[in-house]
């Protein structure tokens, strides 16, 4: 029976032939979808315009409208009927009348009706009053009696929404958020809301109401699909409950999915996450240029009066290279070129996270539409820039699902697709397995002070899960593709063995330590076994508590961590009965010694630049990548080497990312002592300094003629760095037993532009003799090891050096 024969039935036959025809369009199953819902409104349609026809017949000034999800067309089969009986007001009993005519058939059917009698001015009081009304009747349709009266209002109510915009949209942003608190995340529950959690229809139809207002627009693409998707779901689930419900309980998720012709129940979650995902990035974006324009409107006036009318120019800060800050959004530069940046989107989303800052919607696009593939293994910025993007914290995640939403994660990641939007049926997780790992990474950036290789422990953080998208253990699965991904983003073949180990363990000390016998030495061995080293060890803890703190707040107590902490004690104490013994300095290149030399004969500092390509140790050659430049400085040994390299490096905006200083042993011969930095520098925007004018610098900063602290606070209160991230505070540690002829001090900080130059500034103030010095920048993160002795030469005492480490890390925490 076609949709026609429907609509006949039910005009001939009154209330019982609207009920059948109503019963045989959602049983027969001939129609789904959009194009039920739309002959359902359509049959519905027709059937009260015969009531209202028949009940209204000579009464002029009075018409019959849909609003809501009805006047969209939406009808589920469950679905309220929202209606508006719209009067003149000239004949106030007759309309009374003719409500009784209209309302009790539908109760009668046992539908549920959402009903107003209203003139015009009613309507539109009411509207201004109550935001929720409003936005009902921003979707008013006719369905019968006095079409010029329904156009009426639907002119107006559009024109006070427009009009009224500046104040209504930011109550609506503000109901959207109150709403969201209270039901959740649509795209993370296991039992959703698909009505009232956020990104779900709530959400969509407030999308609809700011286009409405011409004030801003939501991103068009798959928005209409995702709405579609959840409506056809909500469909499905009133089919199989028989009840008008939202809630896509887990007991009747199956029977959902059965109805829709989808595999199973996990098939139907992961397609409304999806859906939810893309709503709710349209709803931020949308919210955000919401609050964009808004705020030029206010202060557009201002600006044209102090510049004389003229058109303000819109300030854009440098970020990154090819990367700037414009309006509060970070977008491409000017002289950005995408498709000769492979690199680009790693930059720009790190400098986005780091700033705290959402990207730009039209950068993310045209990033997606136009840059090339990474070349395999990626190049050594490329993982540089992850790394600090994994370590950015909280704003991780916002920079994360703009990437996503346009494609490019699983472009950088293949392997991300098989856990996207994948839900976790345990009571215990929050979050899909895709967010889980993120929010890993954001919980492993707080404990990045706590182990030497930041990187290592960010990377598997995003990672550590990475199996669940395939049969079998998740940890095995996970640790074949966790060695690809490693070695595909660069890692040499340590690294990758020591990330795969982590994946592949990521369980063991929570498990064992709350599953077995800690007393048994057995216990302790075979978790010695399995992690191998102090360096894996500390990663390993860092990365089961990150882990358990993103699953939920059920995942991780007190008593947990004292136990895990009490076998990490226990495993650390076999380990170290296998510590390597300190390794020989290595002798210096022909270049180095020559540098020294001259150091020596001109007593001032020495240098020279030049370009790093060579592949690191392990890594297969091939085309080489440049890793930097390499700068290497000789000077005569004197007191403020170290402080006064750093700051000349800083002021000339050149970002240290490794680092070493020692003393060079000089030919037969040659008579002083000479210090030999060696380091790799990278420009923060634009190209290198000269080094002429490096050398020129230093001499006047080691004869104490430049005053590097000075220019450096001139230049950071003229452009102040904006700090999106409340990075961890920095830790500064002795190591006693880690040297015997020196006292380690290690520094752990977040990197920083003079950050090198005010710990060496800090040692030399505290009397303390650099030996050596072993720098190296992990993303955002700098990890930092000091070899220093007495002016003697002698390790320091225990006290000594415990107030130089504590001293120093005051001064880091101003």
């Amino acid at each position: 029976m076609t949709s026609t024969d429907v609509q006949k039935e039910a005009e001939d036959s009154g209330p019982s032939g609207y009920a059948a025809a109503r019963l045989r369009l959602l049983t027969e199953g001939a129609q789904s979808g959009p194009p039920r819902r739309a002959a359902l409104a359509e049959l519905t349609d027709e059937w009260l315009a015969g009531l209202f026809n028949g009940a209204a017949e000579g009464l002029r000034g009075v018409s019959l409208i849909a609003v809501g999800g009805y006047g969209r067309g939406e009808l589920s089969p469950r679905s309220d009927l929202d209606l508006l009986l719209l009067h003149d007001g000239s004949d106030t009993k007759a309309v009374a009348s003719l409500a009784d005519r209209l309302w009790y058939p539908v109760w009668d059917l046992g539908l549920a009706l959402d009903h107003s009698v209203r003139t015009p001015a009613e309507a539109r009081k009411t509207a201004g009053e109550d935001l929720k009304v409003q936005l009902g009747l921003l979707d008013a349709r006719h369905l019968a009696g006095d079409l010029g009266l329904t156009a009426g209002l639907r002119t107006a109510v559009l024109a006070d929404w427009r009009n009224q915009a500046p104040k209504r949209l930011p109550e609506l942003q503000e109901l959207c958020a109150e709403r969201a608190e209270r039901q959740g995340e649509l795209q993370y529950l296991l039992e959703p809301d698909l009505k009232e959690a956020r990104g779900g229809l709530r959400d969509a139809t407030a999308l609809r109401a700011v286009a409405a207002s011409w004030l801003a627009d939501a991103p068009r693409e798959g928005l209409a699909d995702a709405r579609r998707r959840l409506l056809d779901v909500r469909d499905a689930l009133h089919l199989t409950t028989g009840r008008a419900t939202d809630r896509l309980a887990l007991q009747e998720q199956d029977q959902v999915a059965a109805e829709l012709g989808l595999l199973d129940a996990d098939t139907l979650l992961r397609q409304v996450y999806e859906s939810a995902r893309v709503i709710s990035y349209a709803s931020d974006v949308t919210w955000r240029e919401v609050g964009r324009v808004l705020r030029s409107r206010a202060v557009r006036p201002r600006l044209r009066a102090m510049l004389g009318g003229g058109k303000p120019v819109a300030e854009r800060s440098p970020l990154a290279e090819g990367v700037v800050e414009q309006d509060g959004e970070v977008v491409l530069a000017r002289a950005a070129r995408p498709e000769r940046d492979p690199v680009l989107p790693l930059r720009a989303a790190a400098a986005a996270a780091q700033a705290g800052l959402p990207l730009s919607l039209h950068a993310v696009r045209r990033m997606a539409a136009t840059v090339r593939p990474l070349p395999t293994p990626w190049p050594a910025e490329a993982r540089e820039q992850l790394v600090t993007l994994l370590g950015s914290g909280r704003p991780t995640v916002d920079v994360w699902e703009a990437l996503e939403a346009e494609g490019l994660i699983t472009r950088l990641l293949p392997d991300w697709e098989r856990v996207r939007c994948r839900p976790q049926r345990n009571a215990v997780h929050v979050w899909t397995v895709d967010r889980h790992l993120i929010e890993t990474a954001v919980r492993a950036s707080e404990f990045t002070r706590r182990v030497s290789r930041p990187d290592l422990l960010l990377v598997a953080a995003l990672l550590h899960d990475i199996g669940k998208g395939w049969p079998g253990d998740h940890s095995v699965a996970g640790e074949i593709i966790a060695k690809d991904v490693a070695a595909r983003i660069g890692f040499d073949r340590a690294d990758v063995a020591v990330l795969a180990g982590l994946v592949r363990h990521h369980l063991l000390l929570i498990d064992t330590a709350t599953r077995r016998d800690l007393e048994d030495p057995a216990t302790v061995r075979s978790v010695a076994e399995a992690v191998g080293s102090q360096t894996t060890l500390e990663l390993l803890h860092a990365l089961t508590e990150a882990d358990a703190l993103a699953t939920g707040p059920a995942a991780w107590s007190s008593w947990r961590g004292s136990l895990v902490a009490e076998l990490v004690k226990r495993v650390s104490a076999v380990l170290a009965g296998d510590a390597p013994e300190e390794p020989e300095p290595a002798a210096p290149t022909a270049e180095q010694e020559r540098l020294a030399i001259e150091a020596v004969a001109t007593g001032g500092p020495v240098l020279s630049l030049r370009a790093q390509t060579e592949p690191p140790a392990g890594e297969p050659s091939g085309d080489p990548e440049p890793l930097g430049v390499e700068l290497l400085i000789a000077v005569p040994d004197q007191p403020g080497v170290l402080p006064a390299v750093a700051g000349v490096l800083a002021m000339h905006r050149l970002t240290v990312r490794t680092a070493e200083l020692r003393t060079l042993d000089l030919p037969d011969g040659v008579e002083g002592s000479v210090l030999l930095l060696d380091w790799r520098v990278a420009a923060e925007y634009g190209s290198l300094p000269q080094a002429a004018r490096l050398r020129a610098d230093l001499v006047r900063a080691l004869d104490g003629s430049l005053d590097i602290a000075g220019r450096l606070a001139e230049r950071d209160a003229a452009y102040p760095r904006r700090r999106g991230v409340v990075a961890p505070p920095p830790r500064v540690s002795v190591h006693p037993a880690a040297s015997r002829l020196a006292t380690v001090i290690e520094v752990r900080a977040q990197d920083a532009p003079g950050l090198l130059f005010r710990i060496g500034r800090a040692l030399e103030d505290a009397k303390v003799r650099v030996r050596s010095a072993h720098v190296s920048t992990l993303g955002s993160n700098a990890v930092d090891a000091f070899y220093v002795t007495s002016h003697r030469g002698a390790p320091l005492p225990g006290e000594e050096a415990a107030t130089v480490a504590r001293k120093l890390e005051e001064t880091l925490r101003v």
